[in-house]
């Protein structure tokens, strides 16, 4: 179970996981929680930090922003013992995360989980705090905004867990953003594949990499809502009954995009510095000599640019408009679809990239929510079935 930060962001919340997970236990689960830090307990650690240092160590960041979730972890052990139950808290370390040394953005190496089967034995319920390890130097880590989930989906797969429930303010996956589109559905499936394209286009519900590693070690992910009883949606393996179904799956975005166009560099050289620079590369596409790529790290990929004497150019007004859908592998007739439907606004894509189950658009931002609404209701996706591309 992982219980993000509006799950717990505050006293009363905090005892509401706590009933909740005491009622996993009543039923013969052995259970393990992960927690995030409390609201904007995160958001106020690193403020702080830069009131003291215009420019904090990345190791002592990590040690100050590491506290939010041992914290949440502790007043929920307390929680759940006033409820008669027996619950151990530990940090990332205690529970045996193992990551590498890069500071803010670890990544797991190994999940070293004995003293959580002991806890397990004893029949305590164990709550680790996310978010953070212990490096291979032996020094405390973080993994990244969002890294609770992939803290959780580690452990589910150390453990053996049947699944892995992710616990948020929503009740699942939807066809879009319900707060652009009212009528956007609840999924009650969409496979690793569908769910890794949504999560890197916009959709907030699962951080990209938790997905990737229950994708590599085959957990079951369940979303769901803290504050509600009904089911959620199932990210699993694929398998016919889902392809069988929609075509399209959901339409996601984003509404802040950095695009830069690169001239006078190979793409071997250009793309070599910015993963030097640890810059994360969202969407590559070349014509002729130019190069164009958005990037989410604008500042890091501003100075890589720099350093290579390239003449470059931004855009910052776009943002990305995806379809995405497992069905689309075999049915033609989505991409005419999608351009048909965004031509009818008189909106023209800037840059478009795709994948056998995605179309993205590169739009102007303050077009990008008038595209998502026209393009779920041209997929009819606010019905159990989505239309077919050619009705």
């Amino acid at each position: 179970m992982k219980f993000g930060g509006t799950s717990v962001a505050d006293t009363e919340r905090l005892k509401a996981v706590a009933r909740r997970i005491v009622a996993a236990r009543e039923t013969g689960n052995r259970v393990v929680a992960v927690l995030s830090a409390m609201g904007d307990t995160t958001d106020e650690l690193v403020r702080i930090a830069h009131e003291i240092s215009a420019r904090p160590k990345a190791r002592e960041l990590d040690m100050l922003i590491s506290v939010g979730e041992r914290v949440s972890c502790a007043l929920c052990a307390m929680a759940i013992h006033d409820l008669g139950h027996e619950a151990i808290s530990l940090t990332g370390s205690q529970a045996g995360i193992v990551t590498d040394t890069a500071h803010g953005k670890a990544k797991i190496v190994d999940v070293r989980a004995r003293r959580i089967h002991e806890a397990l034995d004893a029949e305590r319920i164990v709550l680790v705090a996310g978010f953070q390890g212990i490096s291979t130097d032996y020094d405390i880590t973080t993994l990244g905004r969002g890294g609770s989930d992939t803290t959780a989906v580690a452990l589910a797969a150390a453990l053996g867990a049947e699944a892995c429930e992710i616990y948020t303010d929503v009740e699942g996956v939807h066809t879009a953003d319900p707060r652009v589109v009212p009528e956007a559905r609840k999924l009650h499936a969409v496979s690793y594949e569908e769910m890794l394209e949504m999560a890197s286009s916009g959709a907030r519900v699962l951080q990209l990499r938790s997905v990737e590693f229950a994708r590599n070690h085959d957990v079951k992910l369940h979303v769901r809502s803290s504050f509600s009883e009904a089911g959620g949606t199932w990210i699993r393996e694929e398998d016919q009954r889902m392809l069988e179904k929609a075509i399209i799956s959901g339409v996601t975005h984003t509404v802040e995009e950095t695009v830069y166009r690169v001239e006078g560099v190979t793409a071997a050289r250009l793309f070599g510095a910015l993963a030097d620079a640890g810059v994360n590369v969202d969407t590559v596409a070349q014509t002729g000599r130019e190069i164009v790529f958005s990037a989410p790290d604008r500042g890091e990929a501003d100075a890589v640019l720099d350093g290579l004497g390239v003449q470059w150019s931004l855009r910052e007004d776009l943002g990305q408009v995806s379809i995405i859908g497992a069905g689309m592998r075999s049915h033609p007739g989505v991409a005419a679809k999608t351009f048909a439907t965004l031509e009818e606004l008189g909106i023209e894509p800037q840059l478009v990239t795709t994948s056998p189950i995605k179309i993205g658009c590169f739009v102007p931002r303050d077009q990008v929510e008038q595209a998502v609404r026209a393009l779920h209701a041209a997929f009819e996706l606010d019905s159990p079935e989505a239309a077919r591309p050619h009705d």
